[in-house]
């Protein structure tokens, strides 16, 4: 089970760009086991806030804490907290799906002599280990955001920021990933998710978030 506990601040952030704006000013919080799922058009900032939640993005005005303490990538104690899916993965065409996740497994500590054990419970939880041999690139592209999933999911993150997780997904898969999600949130894992599904807004939000075009 992954440990649970943290709660993400963000009080005031905002992102503009050579006078545009790109994030208008919003509040958030989130703590171990909740849910907050954005809302809003294409263009009101939903991935702008995801990026600065995670530290990958400094803000124009406002501050990002966890626990207290200022959110930065650059830190090894933002990247341990904090598994994001804001985009497309860094992804090797010289490993398997399952190397990369053996790679994610090993990188965050855990015992070596077990990584390609978890990597395949990974991978089975989305029911794609049948494509553990396989290579990034032979992938279409729902088994793609699959493989995407696994390898944030794969992290023992205390906080989950997913970007459209449900994209390229059929009914089924949406419905096993909800499963999952649901599953991580009970463990003491918060979420925050951007999201443009109403079944699944309505299985996992706690509080919803509406961002407003800028």
């Amino acid at each position: 089970m992954t440990p649970g506990g943290g709660i993400l601040v963000a009080d005031g952030v905002s992102k503009h760009i050579d006078g545009a704006w790109l994030l208008q000013t919003t509040d958030l919080t989130v703590g171990p086991g909740e849910c907050v799922v954005l809302r809003g058009p294409n263009g009101s900032g939903k991935t702008t806030l995801l990026r600065i939640l995670a530290g990958m993005l400094v803000p124009s005005t406002g501050t990002v804490t966890l626990d207290g303490h200022p959110v930065d990538e650059r830190e090894r104690a933002t990247r341990e907290a904090i598994g994001a899916l804001v985009g497309s993965p860094t992804a090797y065409r010289d490993l398997t799906i399952g190397d990369h996740l053996v790679l994610v497994d090993a990188t965050w500590g855990q015992d070596p002599a077990m990584c390609a054990e978890r990597a395949l419970a990974q991978l089975h939880a989305l029911e794609i280990d049948h494509l553990a041999t396989r290579f990034p690139h032979e992938l279409s592209s729902g088994q793609q955001q699959l493989f995407h999933l696994a390898l944030t999911l794969m992290r023992p993150a205390r906080i989950l920021l997913l970007d459209e997780p449900e994209q390229r997904l059929d009914t089924a898969k949406r419905e096993l990933l909800v499963e999952i999600l649901t599953a991580r949130a009970e463990s003491g894992t918060g979420l925050v998710i951007a999201c443009h599904d109403p079944d699944i807004t309505d299985a996992l939000a706690d509080s919803i978030l509406d961002l407003e075009s800028a």
